[in-house]
């Protein structure tokens, strides 16, 4: 691989590494748990993404969670207790969420929560605080999940402005279509591939890979 190819392998890496897809809007900011109001939009920011709930008033959130054990049991002593990270990944994994009701300070888990801030970046107006509630409210229980296209941020903008959207997944769609497009990822997917080969051999885990994805990129770009 000469030095060119190496750049842009190097370059597309660094583009996903540095992703962010948290980004504040321009309104709201870290709030106090006793300024937080019923209907409000709460935002905590993580490494890579941002996590969404609705305050529905005395300390409880609504929120969207990957968690496996509602479709494992209904039982309400099991399903209450904090989610763990092994909860949340099977979850993630089989696509299995609830919406469930967290005090703040369990939401955020040691982050700084944020009030509203996707009230400057999205076009639809904000519905009533009770009706913003009232319908998260209704939405409590299992519930599916995908990563992409039915996460916690689809729950709080449905709850909120009456329509599911997520800026992350929009973002990160598009960062994917800048790498996508670009037709040198051809190339270093061709040597990837018989990098591959040479160093495990030509075998069907290999062989398929080298061919299908530089051709699925050409036909993609």
């Amino acid at each position: 691989m000469d030095g060119s190819l190496a750049s842009l392998l190097l370059d597309k890496l660094l583009l996903l590494a540095n992703l962010k897809l948290w980004q504040a809007g321009t309104e709201g900011g870290e709030a106090r748990p006793e300024a937080l109001r019923r209907g409000d939009l709460l935002e905590v920011p993580r490494t890579l993404f941002t996590h969404y709930g609705i305050y529905l008033g005395d300390n409880r959130v609504a929120h969207l969670m990957p968690d496996i054990l509602p479709a494992l049991t209904a039982d309400p002593r099991h399903v209450g207790r904090a989610v763990t990270n092994a909860r949340l990944l099977l979850g993630v994994l089989a696509k299995v969420a609830s919406i469930r009701v967290d005090t703040v300070r369990d939401f955020a888990y040691g982050a700084s929560v944020h009030v509203n801030s996707l009230d400057a970046l999205l076009k639809s107006p904000a519905l009533g605080a009770e009706e913003v509630a009232g319908r998260a409210e209704r939405l409590l229980g299992a519930w599916p999940y995908s990563l992409l296209w039915n996460n916690c941020e689809h729950f709080v903008t449905h709850c909120r402005y009456g329509m599911a959207a997520s800026l992350q997944t929009d973002k990160l769609c598009e960062t994917l279509k800048m790498i996508i497009r670009d037709q040198r990822s051809i190339v270093v997917s061709v040597l990837l591939g018989l990098a591959s080969i040479m160093c495990l051999g030509l075998a069907p885990s290999t062989t398929l890979p080298t061919i299908f994805i530089p051709f699925i990129l050409w036909m993609a770009g």
